[in-house]
């Protein structure tokens, strides 16, 4: 619907973000899809289609300056975030989208399918019991609860010059000191998403 178009482009405007007419419409037949399959599957717990474009969408596309990296993994995608979003506006750069909830993953499908994402691929599987053939050298998530857990589980993910993009909520100061010591804390941004409330951050972890 125009409404979401006219929104979606003010708020890219105001994260400094310039996309392309066909990127814009390919995001906002992505938050259809969401919006449509959320009714039945509930894929998320945000039920406004408006807030979707904000929460979602923005949210995710708030650390598209700071991927730089060659192949990016996103683990615990849920219905593909943040990497379709990520995957629409970097069609250069391959993103493996990771999750176990069988609803999600064939939702993820879909979207691939219905958008014409050739740099998506998608791994219905535990994290634990999932072993890329090469590692990745970007892991990304805004899923897990703490960053302990995060590198935990996927550390197997990430080759030894990797990253872990953490996307969080306020800074997490007592899960940076539970850091085990072969990860540093190589930078942490304070991420601006119009329309929400409340602090985001991305963490980029390397190891020592």
């Amino acid at each position: 619907m125009q409404q979401y178009r006219i929104l979606l482009e003010q708020q890219c405007h105001q994260i400094d973000l310039s996309l392309t007419d066909e990127q814009y419409d390919q995001l906002l037949r992505y938050h259809a899809l969401l919006v449509k399959w959320n009714k039945t599957f509930n894929l998320t717990a945000v039920r406004s289609a408006e807030e979707m474009i904000s929460r979602h969408l923005i949210d995710s596309l708030s650390v598209l300056p700071y991927i730089d990296v060659e192949r990016l993994i996103d683990v615990g995608s849920g219905p593909g975030l943040p990497g379709i979003p990520l995957a629409i506006c970097r069609p250069d750069l391959p993103i493996t989208l990771l999750d176990s909830n069988i609803k999600k993953s064939r939702f993820q499908f879909q979207a691939k399918a219905e958008l014409g994402l050739d740099n998506v691929d998608v791994i219905h599987e535990r994290v634990e019991k999932y072993t890329p053939e090469i590692p990745f050298d970007g892991v990304i998530s805004r899923a897990f609860a703490s960053l302990q857990d995060m590198i935990h589980w996927t550390s197997h993910l990430c080759s030894d010059k990797g990253i872990f993009l953490a996307m969080k909520g306020m800074y997490p100061v007592e899960e940076i000191e539970l850091l085990p010591e072969s990860i540093n804390l190589l930078q942490s941004i304070r991420l601006t998403v119009p329309g929400t409330d409340g602090e985001r951050h991305l963490l980029m972890l390397g190891r020592t």
